[in-house]
């Protein structure tokens, strides 16, 4: 049996699974290892490390490029500081690391909405002029949520089945559940009972 949660580093945490108390590096690694992954959970420390890590990342480029772009530009007739050649390799290293990231900050995002019970849907409102980014903002602060396991894949460890009820019939009573084990201490999933 393997235990998800133990410090061990021969254990591989599965993907689907939210990873709580990931680390800088490790969320990174995440985020691209799950490239366009739209099922599934991410935590909030697997969102928030990778969402400071690239805004650092983009403003390191963005500084150097501005600043090296000013100190070899020059001034037109209105007054007004063109950029130098220095500015160009940055700005065109900020555009590819912008596209290259589109897919997979969408899919993470969707997967921390799912975590926190929310459906993936919902990173439509980031389409709202101006109130939108901040409502999608405040939903990605919303702690984990057990019940965002019917997000996860059949057989991904999560606690609830994907359709919890398919085979119950009007005929069959209600059977009592054992409640779910507490967030991040879920462990590999049951075979089904036939």
């Amino acid at each position: 049996m393997t235990d998800y949660n133990s410090p061990s580093k021969s254990t591989q945490h599965p993907l689907d699974l939210p990873y709580v108390g990931a680390g800088p590096i490790t969320a990174v690694k995440r985020f691209y290892q799950n490239y366009a992954k739209f099922s599934g959970r991410a935590s909030r420390s697997e969102y928030w490390w990778f969402t400071l890590v690239y805004l650092i990342a983009i403003g390191l480029i963005l500084g150097i490029g501005i600043t090296l772009g000013a100190a070899t530009g020059t001034t037109d007739s209105a007054g007004e500081l063109q950029p130098g050649p220095a500015f160009l390799p940055f700005a065109l290293l900020f555009l590819l690391l912008a596209l290259a990231n589109i897919v997979p900050s969408i899919a993470l995002t969707v997967r921390r909405l799912h975590d926190a019970n929310f459906s993936g849907l919902l990173y439509l409102i980031n389409f709202v002029p101006y109130l939108g980014s901040l409502a999608l903002t405040v939903l990605n602060i919303f702690p984990s949520n057990p019940l965002g396991a019917r997000f996860d894949a059949p057989g991904a460890g999560g606690q609830y089945p994907a359709q919890p009820y398919q085979n119950q019939t009007s005929a069959t009573p209600y059977t009592q559940q054992a409640p779910p084990a507490p967030y991040g201490q879920q462990g590999p999933p049951t075979p089904p009972v036939v």
